[in-house]
């Protein structure tokens, strides 16, 4: 269980902006030696994901190269329920597919609509190391497939035309570019 109090102290770390080289890097597996480290990893993560604020991050938007992400889709009105997943895997999803706007936090103010499966059963692992079984449909269920897909370096927009990807991603260079 992650600890409210050990978030709202963390600092926040800094979100990467596509087209960073990690983003597009498939990650490796989480191993018990990199778990100290992720204790310290994980709340700055959370501080940073819930001041951009988002539902999802997965270690490539922060630079790292390993298999896990964080996602806490509760309302605002709602008790935070951070969920951390550890070498997360789909396992089984349905046939029945469902349209979602998706944004991403590495794509900065750019969404789309996104055709993925409707429900999702997750394998992953806590920060214990215990195994677990997640069944997810709606909002829960496209955040997951979202977040494990930054663990294959790919982005929502790959789930476009290439048409409409390359809008987005020249739309988005030049914010970025206007930013700075």
């Amino acid at each position: 269980m992650i600890d409210h109090d050990v978030i709202a102290q963390a600092t926040p770390m800094p979100i990467l902006v596509a087209p960073q080289a990690v983003l597009r890097q498939k990650t490796r597996l989480v191993r018990p030696e990199d778990m100290d480290d992720l204790r310290t990893t994980i709340p700055r993560m959370f501080a940073a994901m819930y001041a951009a604020p988002g539902i999802g991050l997965a270690a490539p938007q922060v630079g790292l190269g390993m298999r896990f992400a964080i996602v806490d889709v509760s309302d605002k009105d709602e008790a935070r329920n951070p969920l951390v997943l550890i070498n997360p895997e789909v396992i089984a999803e349905t046939e029945d597919m469902a349209v979602r706007e998706e944004g991403c936090l590495s794509l900065p103010n750019q969404y789309a609509e996104v055709i993925r499966p409707e429900a999702v059963r997750v394998r992953y692992q806590d920060m214990e190391g215990k195994k677990h079984e997640l069944e997810a449909n709606g909002l829960l269920a496209t955040c997951l497939q979202h977040e494990i897909d930054h663990l294959e370096g790919i982005l929502f927009v790959d789930h476009l035309s290439t048409l409409k990807r390359n809008m987005i991603m020249r739309r988005l260079a030049k914010e970025q570019r206007l930013k700075h």
